[in-house]
């Protein structure tokens, strides 16, 4: 039996379900809820047998280092794996076509690289145990306090976009109650990161990888037989959406692609600024390589994910694409989300996905979200516990008080995630909101990272009132873009396009205060002495030798090359 729904059908009842919130648009069977029921019951069991070894807040926080590369790299890619990834992307299909591969192919891969071959030296060898403790080591406690209250707020808004995405999937899909969706997925959640640490997060993250690809990756060939094959499908969305098949074509100007965006903002706000200050120093990511067992596999865990994450646009942007002809009509602005964007991944599978592998889909839209939620709970429960809660308010306890400490603040992080779930997801696009989330917190800290990185005279001070002022820049810039109409109800100088070049360039200029800050405070101020910038600093920090015995193939050198080149071909094939 099929869940299949005619575009016709589809177009129609989308618009009622806006009005009425009627019936849901299918009804699973009992094998698809044995499926979805299996899984959690392993997400549970991991928690459970990983949490038995956890002797030391190491052993919780980072897995006590012993993670094999290619389990973390898996896991690095997972984490970012989430409702951003699985429902945002697919939305960003359907609303900008392939341009959204920029996402990856210039605002991931490189970035991962990068990270790969010259931070983890930094990361790994100082053995911080978060990034706001690395910034107190390069600068002072007044930046490590600012860095850490940012990103302690900002992880339970992003978890709570995975909450809120979730059941609102399974609220229009399948009927069931938002709230109880809510809850019961942060029980979940909170069941095995609270017994199991980053440990049973890592080992999830893996078995959440592979259901999220088994799940979608049927949808893609259904679909392209669905619109008549792949050369019929390319001369429709060529015909009906000019440019939605091209990633580079089109932006020598704002107005000549669907992102409407030109290539300066697409390669200085995305493919430099938020791309970098995303994947080199948002602890969410961070945190999986830093579990690796030595430097060379903390090196290699981006790698590694690399090499999966420049075909996902594949899997998870693709059905958004596939989406035009067969689901026409989805709309954003203030639409009721359940014939928005947001909603193109789920309401393919009601139209494609037979009994069983309907459950599997839903599974993988389930891993998905869990995913993003955990992600962002084992960060906030590390950073809360060593950055604020261990250098502020308790200092000085014994290892075993903020191994429990870490598990109470587990709990509260999903409270808080539940609380902001309604607010978080409640932006028509949950890519557009995340984005912008990224620049207030991401593109101030990449400022100071790479100064302070790559230049002796950078100081405390400096990187202090760098991050402050690249924070106030980013939030001001947003504020004045939002309200623009009552601030300056004459001007359209802050109207942008779209709001990915909203959130591009605001990025970008977020980061260029926070640099400007940073080297203006800097001249004036007094720089740390050379002794106490050993390790923290690229010029004065021994660089890892290569193990004689590893093969030149698993090199990080190496692998960065190839996978550049690979990257290049592939932006090259869709120009």
């Amino acid at each position: 039996m099929t869940h299949a729904l005619s575009s016709a059908h589809l177009a129609t009842a989308i618009p009622h379900l806006a009005a009425t919130l009627g019936g849901p648009v299918l009804k699973a069977h009992p094998i698809d809820y044995v499926i979805m029921g299996v899984y959690l019951v392993f997400v549970i069991a991991i928690g459970v047998i990983t949490g038995r070894g956890h002797q030391t807040s190491e052993d919780f926080f980072l897995s006590g280092r012993r993670i094999p590369a290619w389990i973390t790299g898996l896991a690095f890619i997972s984490a970012n794996l989430g409702a951003l990834e699985v429902l945002g992307m697919a939305s960003q299909g359907y609303e900008y076509g392939m341009m959204t591969a920029n996402f990856y192919w210039v605002g991931a891969i490189p970035a991962m690289v990068f990270l790969g071959i010259f931070m983890m030296p930094f990361y790994y060898g100082s053995k911080v145990r978060s990034v706001p403790e690395y910034l107190k080591k390069r600068y002072n406690e007044g930046t490590r306090f600012i860095n850490a209250l940012v990103f302690a707020a900002s992880t339970p808004v992003l978890s709570g976009v995975s909450m809120y995405g979730m059941g609102l999937v399974f609220h229009d899909l399948l009927g069931w109650n938002l709230s109880a969706c809510i809850w019961v997925s942060a029980a979940v959640v909170v069941a095995y990161t609270a017994m199991g640490g980053l440990t049973a997060s890592i080992y999830n993250e893996v078995l959440q990888f592979f259901l999220i690809v088994l799940g979608i990756l049927p949808m893609i060939f259904i679909g392209i037989k669905a619109n008549g094959g792949w050369h019929h499908f390319v001369e429709v969305i060529q015909t009906t959406h000019p440019g939605y098949m091209d990633t580079w074509k089109g932006t020598a100007t704002a107005a000549g692609n669907p992102m409407k965006i030109d290539w300066m903002g697409l390669v200085l706000g995305l493919g430099f600024v938020l791309s970098f200050a995303y994947w080199c120093t948002d602890f969410l990511v961070v945190q999986r390589a830093l579990a690796a067992k030595d430097m060379n596999a903390a090196r290699r865990t981006p790698l590694i994910a690399a090499i999966p994450k420049m075909f996902f646009p594949f899997i998870v942007i693709l059905p958004g694409l596939l989406a035009l002809p067969l689901i026409p009509g989805l709309i954003g602005g203030d639409a009721h989300p359940a014939h928005s964007y947001n909603n193109v991944m789920p309401l393919m599978m009601a139209k494609f996905y037979p009994t069983g592998l309907l459950g599997l889909g839903l599974t993988a839209l389930l891993a998905s979200f869990m995913s993003g939620m955990a992600g962002n709970i084992t960060a906030f429960n590390t950073v809360f516990t060593y950055d604020i809660y261990g250098a502020y308010l308790v200092k000085d306890k014994s290892d075993r008080h903020y191994l429990w400490v870490g598990r109470i603040i587990t709990i509260l992080g999903v409270i808080l995630s539940v609380g902001t779930a309604y607010w978080a997801g409640s932006d028509k696009s949950i890519m557009d909101f995340t984005q912008t989330i990224f620049g207030f917190v991401n593109a101030p800290l990449l400022a100071i990272f790479l100064m302070g990185m790559f230049s002796r005279r950078t100081t405390p001070w400096g990187g202090f009132w760098g991050l402050v002022v690249g924070v106030l820049a980013a939030v001001g810039l947003w504020a004045c873009s939002h309200f623009q109409h009552t601030l300056f109800p004459h001007s359209d100088f802050l109207k942008f396009n779209s709001p990915q070049a909203g959130n591009f360039w605001r990025a970008f200029w977020a980061f260029a205060c926070g640099s400007a800050a940073t080297w203006l405070v800097s001249r004036v101020t007094a720089k740390k002495p050379r002794e106490g910038m050993v390790g923290l600093v690229y010029q004065l920090t021994p660089k890892p030798p290569e193990d004689p015995a590893l093969p030149f193939w698993k090199r990080p050198v190496f692998l960065g090359i190839v996978i550049l080149l690979a990257t290049a071909i592939l932006n090259f094939l869709f120009w």
